[in-house]
């Protein structure tokens, strides 16, 4: 199996992220996205199967965690492989899940398991153990004690020695949203990949629970530091933000008449972000946020009046270089593309 392409599918919190940590030991090069229930789920799904249909490698390992997935698209990704496999691919599916909800799917699909008295990382550490006999080998000290305090917390287990622990990372994770996750994909996973990997040291210790909230704010705070210089943690994350933001600068791009301006997406409190990256972007003329709601955020340098062009867009208003609007016909999405596509529609009209 280790000469498999992974494609994994998983949760967006702590057991589902623990579900990647584990896989990623024997799949170093793996592919992976999380989605959350609902039209998400969906949209991943169309969106690997497309990716597995176009690789050129042809031997593949599509495996999904801690999601439940419906008859529906159960049978979507079963007749997919099906048909792939028949046209000389070699794809392994796999599903690891613990939702009762999945009883129905489990029944039908042979490729289905589930165990509702574990949790879905506990399931796919036993998974792997099982399947690849040097599993153990590419396992941290202690790491068989931080599956157990994952399957604790994810359970509800209060009696466990590892529960309080346990909730420690249910919060870390849940909690560690300073690397939007729908505008840096990759990046925000391994930002939580580097707290599971660095949480795992306080596992033997002693008061691990409170050490570890404790300790907290430092490791994100270190992970984000671009030299030696000590600064505030917003300022230190908004330097961190614009330096990835730079980067990608030309796909962010929106254009109002003659002023450049760059759009992002659910980031929220803006303002020392957008300050910083206007600072360090003096070609671009304004910074645009709009949240899962449809409420935008603009703010410039004196460049651009965005309080006008609040007005203008969907009479919103505030100040000269800090103002807000909202789009009643925005529709939720998981793709920036079509966000970006959706606002320069809007500037366009004006």
């Amino acid at each position: 199996m280790k000469n498999l392409k992974l494609y994994h599918l998983s949760h967006t919190d702590l057991d589902g992220y623990c579900c990647q940590y584990i896989s990623k030991k024997i799949y170093k090069d793996g592919f992976y996205f999380n989605a959350n229930y609902g039209l998400e789920v969906k949209q991943q799904i169309d969106k690997i199967l497309k990716l597995i249909s176009q690789d050129g490698s042809k031997d593949i390992f599509f495996l999904i965690t801690d999601l439940n997935l419906s008859i529906k698209e159960a049978k979507l990704i079963d007749d997919f492989v099906t048909k792939q496999n028949s046209l000389g691919f070699n794809i392994k599916l796999q599903l690891l899940d613990h939702h009762i909800t999945g009883l129905k799917c489990s029944k039908q699909f042979s490729w289905y398991m589930l165990d509702e008295k574990a949790s879905a990382t506990k399931i796919t550490y036993d998974y792997f153990k099982q399947n690849f006999t040097d599993f153990s080998t590419f396992c941290e000290v202690g790491f068989d004690d931080y599956v157990k305090a994952v399957n604790a917390v994810d359970i509800w287990l209060q009696d466990d020695k590892y529960f309080e622990f346990g909730k420690v990372l249910l919060t870390m994770i849940s909690k560690s949203f300073e690397i939007n996750d729908l505008m840096f994909d990759i990046q925000n996973r391994n930002y939580k990949f580097y707290l599971i990997e660095k949480s795992i040291l306080f596992i033997d210790k002693k008061e691990n629970n409170i050490k570890l909230d404790e300790e907290v704010y430092f490791l994100k705070k270190d992970y984000m530091k671009q030299d030696e210089k000590n600064d505030t943690f917003e300022n230190t994350r908004a330097t961190y933000i614009t330096n990835m933001l730079t980067d990608d600068k030309d796909k962010l791009t929106v254009k109002y008449i003659n002023y450049k301006g760059i759009l992002t997406y659910n980031m929220g409190n803006i303002s020392i972000l957008a300050n910083r990256f206007l600072t360090a972007n003096a070609d671009v003329d304004f910074f645009m946020d709009i949240n899962r709601k449809g409420r935008v955020s603009l703010r410039s340098n004196d460049k651009l009046d965005v309080a006008s062009l609040a007005s203008l867009l969907s009479d919103g208003g505030g100040h000269k270089n800090a103002a807000g609007a909202s789009f009643n016909d925005f529709r939720e999405t998981s793709f920036y593309e079509d966000i970006n596509s959706f606002v320069q529609n809007k500037l366009d009209a004006v």
